[in-house]
């Protein structure tokens, strides 16, 4: 227990700082986006690159990983859509508000996943996160697409547009190409190695003080069941069907680890510009991120207690 907390208190502090660094003006609205670019496109492809191009994947149980992984997801995923009818009815949860619980509930911000994989297993905690976004990253925006083009107002993106968004993703391009040069057998050159080690420190703390700095505390109104689904849906829910399907696949140690890691983290913040493109409610969106990054720094080290 106190090792999971030493690994996870300097990331939920690193956060608050966000959160402190944006409330005092320090940084404003439009260079936090260019802050957030930076660790998008720039920073984090290259920590993936750098890490999937050194990687041993025979040291670990890749498919196995990445089956427990999409059978979560995908058993998530038909949970939601099997008692939808039920909660729309029961509480009166519209289309467009259940499109922001099954954002809320089956997307994961890869940005804390991967300071909490660096601080928990080191490089081969990162490797193995870097396998799960190659698993999980497509499937999760296509099937949250394909929710919000049914049931929200917006208009739906074409099916070359949704690739066009998958193929140029840095995350999975940066993941692609690492995978093609580690499979080459060739070894990064010194320098650029230094080179991309200098960015690989600097993306984790920016990205976390940028998942701080995006926290609105002011969004949030008076719990309701849609607000409370959304919120503890994934906490509650995700890391069980992950441990089952782990074990079922034969997943454990750091690799289980990682599963249960990728399975806790809180909703990503993208899940709340997607909702607003496409004509879901967007402000329940941002409540759900709020409430569930805030709730993880209780339901992150209570899963990997329980399941690791």
């Amino acid at each position: 227990m106190l090792t999971i907390l030493a690994a996870l208190t300097p990331v939920i502090l690193v956060i608050a700082c966000g959160y402190l660094i944006a409330r005092t003006g320090l940084i404003t609205g439009e260079q936090w986006r260019g802050v957030e670019k930076l660790a998008y496109f720039v920073l984090f492809p290259a920590v993936l690159f750098r890490t999937i191009s050194q990687a041993d994947f025979a040291s670990f149980p890749t498919l196995n990983m990445g089956g427990a992984l999409l059978a979560s997801i995908l058993c998530m995923a038909a949970v939601l859509m099997i008692i939808r009818t039920a909660i729309e009815r029961i509480w009166g949860i519209t289309p467009a508000r259940f499109t922001s619980i099954f954002q809320g509930t089956l997307r994961w911000n890869a940005m804390i996943a991967l300071a909490i994989a660096d601080n928990v297993a080191g490089d081969l905690g990162l490797a193995m996160l870097a396998v799960a976004m190659v698993f999980m990253i497509p499937v999760l925006n296509v099937v949250s697409i394909l929710v919000l083009s049914r049931y929200a107002s917006g208009t739906a993106p074409s099916g070359a547009k949704i690739l066009k968004d998958l193929v140029t993703n840095p995350f999975i391009v940066s993941i692609g190409a690492g995978v093609v040069f580690n499979i080459s057998g060739l070894a990064l050159p010194l320098v650029i190695d230094d080179t991309l080690e200098i960015f690989s420190r600097a993306a984790l703390p920016i990205g976390i003080v940028c998942v701080g700095a995006g926290l609105d505390l002011g969004s949030l109104r008076r719990p309701g069941p849609a607000l409370t689904l959304g919120t503890f849906l994934r906490p509650l829910v995700m890391p069980l069907l992950a441990f089952g399907f782990a074990t079922l696949f034969g997943v454990s140690g750091p690799a289980l680890v990682i599963v249960i890691i990728a399975s806790s983290v809180p909703c990503a913040s993208n899940s709340y510009l997607l909702a607003r493109q496409m004509g879901g409610d967007a402000k329940l969106m941002a409540e759900i991120i709020t409430l569930q990054t805030l709730a993880a720094t209780v339901t992150i080290p209570a899963a990997l207690l329980i399941f690791t």
